[in-house]
């Protein structure tokens, strides 16, 4: 059984339709995938009017979750996105933190962590301790991920969330076909970001399913 929960269609920047995506993360062994693409305040009426119709897609091995990636927003009006966002149906937020791989507003992270409207903060590279408590006071999870170059601080990601006690989760952030991931996949990202075995079953195994199981 496997939850992804951060991937990408065509409706962002994603290579495939949201039924393609599910038929393959399926075959993969997924249980549970949110459908997470980019969004701004420009594109998010567009986004998530399409995306909220992916729960259709959920059947008997499958449960398919409408969510949206706040990408690139001032962190000022990253509560006003995400409850926006919430109210037009998403139902998981996720928001893309500030990975070295991209020019991400200092400030992103700890918007985020702070506001428990949000349910993941995505690749958020060099992450502070602040940001880590906050994460934890809000129940905001951390990502540890598969996607390249966003994983190249997955290491001190895991050891910063691991210092205050932050929950983590292994994501794909699938963009194409090859980037989903198998469970043994996520599990091998975890081990390589330096957490134990049973740190990485929990991140892979646990933690995802408990965070979705009230949608």
């Amino acid at each position: 059984m496997r939850a992804d929960l951060h991937s990408h269609t065509l409706f962002s920047d994603g290579e495939l339709i949201p039924a393609e995506l599910v038929r393959r993360a399926a075959v993969l062994g997924h249980s549970a995938l949110a459908i997470t693409d980019h969004v701004d305040s420009v594109n998010l009426e567009y986004v998530v009017s399409n995306i909220v119709n992916v729960s259709d897609l959920s059947d008997d091995v499958i449960k398919v979750i409408p969510g949206v990636e706040i990408t690139h927003v001032a962190p000022s009006k990253i509560a006003e996105v995400a409850d926006r966002a919430k109210e037009m149906g998403a139902k998981w937020i996720v928001v893309h933190g500030e990975t070295v791989a991209e020019p991400v507003a200092e400030g992103t992270n700890l918007a985020a962590a702070e506001n428990p409207v949000i349910d993941v903060l995505a690749h958020p590279g060099f992450m502070s301790e602040e940001t880590a408590e906050a994460a934890v006071k809000n129940n905001v999870l951390i990502e540890i991920t598969g996607r390249m170059y966003h994983n190249i601080t997955n290491g001190y990601v895991a050891n910063m969330a691991r210092k205050v006690g932050a929950k983590m989760i292994v994501n794909s952030d699938a963009h194409a076909p090859n980037n989903l991931l198998t469970e043994q996949e996520a599990m091998n990202i975890a081990l390589g970001a330096g957490l134990t075995q049973e740190e990485s079953h929990k991140a892979v195994r646990v933690t995802p399913f408990e965070a979705i199981k009230h949608l």
